[in-house]
């Protein structure tokens, strides 16, 4: 496969070189977003003919399996909006509880959230946990909760779907769908979210290698929505210290292999929530465009991963401590 990239996205700058590919017998595609790019599938045509057509810019051999999220289909990394919040090409904090378990305690975190400038709001309405007796989470009227918090308080509501089903029930209710770390393999679910039209957090699998993660995310933009923000959530290796490795060459290797923003949850890497601030300064260091945390008010009354969520003070100083680095960059950076 070849890209041909363009001069231009005139259509008849698109249709000139299409027919002059067609004058050869070969059959260009033209993906969804991406006018500016004319698609080759035949391999044997030659690169001087490519590089000889008019109105072609820059020819771009490709050759990995996941073509329409590669970084050389995109010269600039790619942004997009959840609600009216920027995601990509700036740094973006994440955070909410694990589970949206009762109104009083959304609406409370979300206030103190709000307070300290956060505008995307993390909360699980379905839980996927490994034990059947464990809390499930609220369902539906969690949804209703996460919505009422954020319209509140100027925020936009990332929520997981675990099924099909569960998408319809979200189309008002949340802005991001997040598709979790037992789902990233889960092909059905991944077009049903990209139908949706809304943006994706896609989280890397246990034991998901890059390249597994990255086709994963092929699926979704294989149906037309490239709004993707992967994010890294640490990986099983032989390590029991710590619940989960974090592996923070992710952002840089993904970073070089595709043009998506990236994200890294640092709560569910570790596990223990002293350790989460300075993972996300970790994260911000290597590049990602955002970081995901879990905030409670009442850490130790949570019904869901209460070891790994942080409190209000702490939350508070992991903010500090990332502005401090954000401003050493250049131009200097600041959460909102």
């Amino acid at each position: 496969m070849v890209l041909l990239i363009l001069e231009n996205t005139r259509q008849e700058t698109v249709e000139h070189v299409r027919n002059q590919l067609a004058r050869r017998g070969v059959v260009a595609e033209i993906w969804d977003r991406f006018p500016e790019v004319v698609v080759v599938p035949d391999k044997n045509v030659s690169r001087d003919i490519l590089e000889s057509l008019s109105g072609v810019r820059r020819v771009v051999p490709l050759r990995v399996p996941y073509p329409r999220i590669a970084r050389a289909l995109k010269e600039t990394p790619h942004v997009f909006h959840v609600g009216e919040v920027q995601v990509g090409g700036t740094f973006t904090l994440i955070a909410g509880p694990c589970a949206a378990e009762s109104r009083d305690m959304v609406l409370e975190t979300a206030h103190f959230l709000a307070e300290h400038g956060i505008r995307l709001l993390r909360g699980g309405a379905y839980k996927p946990r490994t034990s059947p007796y464990a809390f499930q989470g609220e369902e539906e009227r969690a949804l209703d909760w996460l919505r009422e918090a954020a319209d509140r308080y100027g925020m936009a509501v990332v929520s997981e779907a675990l099924v099909p089903e569960h998408l319809p029930l979200m189309r008002d209710r949340v802005d991001m769908i997040q598709i979790g770390a037992r789902n990233m393999h889960n092909p059905p679910l991944l077009r049903a979210a990209a139908h949706t039209g809304k943006p994706i957090l896609l989280k890397r699998g246990f034991s998901a290698t890059y390249e597994e993660w990255l086709l994963a995310a092929e699926y979704i933009a294989l149906e037309g929505n490239t709004n993707i923000l992967l994010c890294e959530r640490g990986i099983r290796t032989f390590e029991r210290a710590l619940r989960f490795t974090l592996d923070i060459s992710a952002v840089p290797y993904l970073k070089r292999e595709t043009y998506l923003p990236v994200c890294v949850d640092p709560s569910h890497a570790s596990g223990q929530r002293e350790m989460v601030p300075a993972l996300a300064r970790a994260a911000l260091a290597a590049g990602a465009d955002a970081v995901m945390v879990e905030v409670h008010p009442h850490p130790e009354k949570a019904r869901s991963d209460g070891p790994q969520a942080l409190d209000f003070p702490l939350f508070t100083h992991m903010v500090d401590t990332l502005n401090q680095l954000l401003e050493t960059q250049q131009p200097p950076l600041h959460l909102p």
